[in-house]
């Protein structure tokens, strides 16, 4: 079985390279240049991992710890992630109608202390955000925009929750609350809850999950709503859809007002719609987003409603009701001349799991995905679900896809959007000199920016390649001025720095220094 899959990923990689998907567009940052073979060290790629909070699943680990006990537990995730060559993390901070900083809308989380609405002591967010920032990595803020409580019961809220002060908002469905979509003042509501976050704080990202409408059904009774604002609408789907439609558009005419450095995506269930439902959907069998949680996925990438997209693809090469194989390409596809960035989301959790099919018991599953989307010039990079799966690394699965695909640094993907803004002053490389560690690079900023990357260039021959990451060898936290060693000790070789800010806009090259 592990030979054909390699037959099939190399069948799939020449078919996109000689096919439709070779025109896709180039790394934004980059796109004067030529397209690079599909085989090339990416310069930019999205390595990120999700680090839920929602039931205590990652960080909190369990309600009621110190302030001290989670500030250690977070920072260990952060390490983990440097660890696995990633550079992003997708943080849990308003996982049910709650928050994790001193929210004027909604009240303090209980997965922190408890208890809804305690005090923590300190501020979560502000805190995670900076230790991410200290070592490197982007943080996105992930939200649930409409999950209110993992418990049915209104009663059971904090006495100032705005479900308690809006009990019309409250749809009771499936043993959990959810606020109504369909009302115009919950979807302001909400967005001023997430819009919140964005504004205070040194976010990179607002990020949404795969949830939206729970289910499609008239049992999730949003009748009263439908009676007043679905005229028009030719049935309650479409007029869900439209509601979900709405939020998605508003949220990003929001944050590009606010902080346009942010970047605006979704994380989708893997599936829009079967090719069976409609000829545009995918080839597969399975739960459809469009129909069953009316959120029309495929219509934000093509509308351009997102800066970015990255669908759960949970499943395995050639599993018969949704193959890897055909997802990733079929998406690949939607987002090809968009604009839209294509991240997947990829299955940590399944890897040795009780239950799942034969394929995900052998460790090298995952590193055939990334092999297979290496082919497909589209996907910009994975997100991993979830934390705790990235650390346990069953089998070695996490272990084979750094050694297969993040062997070397890459700089943070850069939003198209984004590309032709000011790039950062470039930096001053001051020396360059051996050490018994290695070669010591000092540098520094100038005109009193603070970047918040600093990329290191080694080249041996010819002129700086910044098409590809061949000469890129490491990626460091900004500072007004840094020093970096290292430990390569290569013969003749001459160093380069650039700046990177917020919004990963790359500077010039700095001047070339060789090691004295």
């Amino acid at each position: 079985m592990a030979m054909d899959r390699r037959v099939l990923l190399r069948g799939l990689a020449a078919s996109a390279a000689a096919g439709p998907l070779a025109s896709l567009f180039a790394l934004p940052s980059e796109a004067a240049v030529p397209m690079i073979a599909p085989t090339a060290a990416p310069l930019r790629q999205m390595r990120g991992m999700w680090i839920a909070s929602v039931l205590n699943i990652n960080w909190p680990s369990k309600p009621g710890l110190s302030p001290d006990q989670q500030r250690a537990e977070f920072r260990a995730w952060l390490d983990l992630a440097v660890a696995r060559r990633l550079n992003s993390v997708f943080v849990q901070i308003r996982p049910a109608a709650d928050a994790f900083w001193p929210s004027p809308h909604e009240p303090w989380s209980e997965y922190l202390t408890g208890t809804q609405g305690k005090d923590p002591g300190y501020d979560p967010l502000g805190f995670a955000v900076a230790e991410a920032h200290k070592r490197g990595l982007a943080f996105h803020g992930w939200f649930n925009p409409y999950r209110v409580s993992m418990q049915g019961d209104p009663a059971k809220l904090h006495p100032d929750h705005p479900g308690r002060r809006h009990p019309e908002w409250i749809v009771a469905y499936g043993g959990r609350l959810y606020y109504n979509p369909g009302l115009p003042e919950v979807r302001a509501f909400v967005q001023d809850a997430m819009m919140d976050a964005v504004t205070r704080y040194d976010l990179d990202g607002l990020h949404f999950d795969d949830y939206f409408y729970p289910v499609n059904t008239p049992a999730f009774d949003d009748s009263a709503a439908f009676a007043k604002y679905g005229a028009g609408f030719p049935d309650l789907a479409a007029w869900r859809r439209d509601n979900v439609d709405l939020l998605v558009r508003e949220m990003q005419q929001r944050v590009r007002a606010a902080k346009p450095e942010v970047a605006w995506g979704i994380s989708p269930s893997g599936i829009w719609r079967n090719k069976g439902t409609d000829p545009l959907g995918s080839d597969t069998n399975g739960s459809q987003s469009y129909d069953n949680l009316h959120a029309d996925t495929r219509g934000w990438v093509k509308k351009g409603r997102l800066d970015y997209i990255a669908p759960q693809i949970y499943w395995n090469i050639g599993f018969a009701a949704a193959d890897y194989a055909k997802l990733a390409p079929w998406w690949a596809d939607v987002a090809t001349g968009t604009g839209v960035q294509l991240w997947i989301g990829q299955a940590a959790y399944k890897v040795a799991a009780t239950g799942q099919p034969a394929p995900w018991f052998e460790p090298g599953e995952l590193s055939a995905h990334l092999t297979l989307n290496r082919g497909l010039p589209a996907i910009g990079g994975d997100v991993w679900y979830n934390a705790a799966d990235v650390r346990a690394d069953r089998i070695g699965s996490i272990t084979k896809v750094v050694a297969d695909h993040y062997p070397a640094p890459v700089l943070p993907p850069l939003l198209p959007r984004l590309a032709s803004g000011r790039p950062p002053r470039r930096p001053v490389l001051t020396h360059a000199r051996r050490t018994s560690a290695g070669t010591e690079l000092r540098f520094h900023t100038t005109g009193g920016e603070t970047p918040r990357l600093f990329a290191i260039y080694r080249v041996t021959s010819g002129t700086p390649d910044l098409r590809t990451g061949r000469d890129l060898v490491a990626v460091v936290p900004g500072a007004k001025s840094a020093t970096w060693t290292d430990p390569a000790k290569v013969r003749g070789a001459t160093y380069h720095v650039t700046a990177l800010d917020a919004a990963n806009r790359q500077s010039s090259l700095s001047s070339g220094r060789r090691p004295r």
